[in-house]
């Protein structure tokens, strides 16, 4: 395993690559790091793949601009089809995880002639519109606690996580996990709440989060800090602006979904479920799996079945 700097439009980026042959490039999360494709990286890098896994601007030992206009979709899509331009002259399958998953479409979307399939996990797939999910949430949310809308006021977030980043981190994946309780992470609370208030840390852990990949994690965002991660809930009336020509546009590229089925990323709308239909904005769906126990978290909670559904997928081809 390699871990290279890739100079990006913003900066150096921090890429692990492993493995030789056709690329598949990965896209972490919020709050996460390219460390939590390592499953992956090992399973495709074994069977002929190169896997590279960049950390995503503002995260990890890639650069991190302070201003909130560097996070918007097309700047993060930038950087992912420079990773890819530098790795590998052909056409490289995108891999995204939860805000990786829209960056993985969107660079898609905009680079079409660099990316030949899109696997999304956790977050489908929605064509650019006039109106950014937070303005929705911010109407559904009006009287209560979302997180999406407690991230809106620089530095308030900032503050709360970074008091005690291994703690703040511990709470935040178990919550979404399919461990905990169902929803969790959507608890009715004041809608001045803190994120972590009522949010509880298990002892132990569950077993595919060892010590050891918790303090991964704590490392970076102990030494790298929050602002950038949160800036990409911040730039999304950006990301409305920006993608005005591609409003309404279908993914084009082959795409399939993969999700946990305890994830509350699916009643983020009340009364809806979003992952009933997740091939919708989608020009060429190959199908949605559904793993059964897992939550959001899905290719660290179960990466056998995660893995499973990626390599179908990629046979499919």
């Amino acid at each position: 395993m390699q871990q290279l700097e890739i100079q990006g439009p913003a900066g150096p980026l921090a890429v692990t690559v492993a493995g030789t042959g056709p690329l598949i490039l990965c896209v972490h999360g919020w709050p996460e790091l390219a460390y939590s494709w390592r499953h992956q990286s090992d399973h495709f890098s074994a069977r002929g793949y190169t896997v590279a896994a960049l950390d995503v601007r503002g995260y990890g030992d890639s650069v991190k601009p302070s201003e909130v206009s560097a996070y918007t979709l097309p700047a993060l899509a930038a950087d992912v089809a420079a990773v890819a331009a530098a790795l590998a002259p052909e056409p490289a399958v995108l891999f995204g995880h939860d805000w990786g998953a829209p960056i993985a479409y969107h660079t898609a979307l905009l680079y079409p002639e660099q990316f030949r399939a899109v696997a999304g996990l956790s977050v489908p797939y929605s064509p650019p519109s006039p109106t950014p999910f937070i303005e929705v949430a911010e109407a559904l949310y009006a009287d209560r606690f979302f997180y999406q809308n407690a991230f809106q006021a620089p530095g308030v977030a900032e503050q709360e996580l970074e008091a005690d980043p291994e703690d703040a981190l511990a709470r935040i994946y178990f919550a979404l996990s399919g461990d905990a309780p169902l929803d969790l992470w959507l608890q009715p609370k004041g809608k001045d709440a803190g994120l972590l208030e009522a949010l509880p840390r298990p002892d132990p852990f569950p077993p595919w989060m060892s010590v050891e990949d918790l303090a991964v994690y704590a490392r970076a965002f102990s030494a790298g800090g929050f602002r950038g991660p949160l800036n990409r809930y911040r730039a999304q009336r950006l990301d409305a602006e920006q993608l005005a020509p591609q409003h309404g546009a279908l993914l084009p590229q082959p795409s399939c979904f993969i999700g946990g089925e305890r994830d509350a990323v699916r009643h983020f709308i009340p009364g809806m479920d979003l992952y009933a239909d997740p091939g919708a904005g989608c020009a060429d769906f190959r199908g949605t799996t559904l793993i059964p126990g897992a939550g959001h978290w899905v290719q660290q909670e179960a990466p056998g079945p995660c893995n499973e559904a990626l390599e179908a997928f990629l046979r499919d081809l």
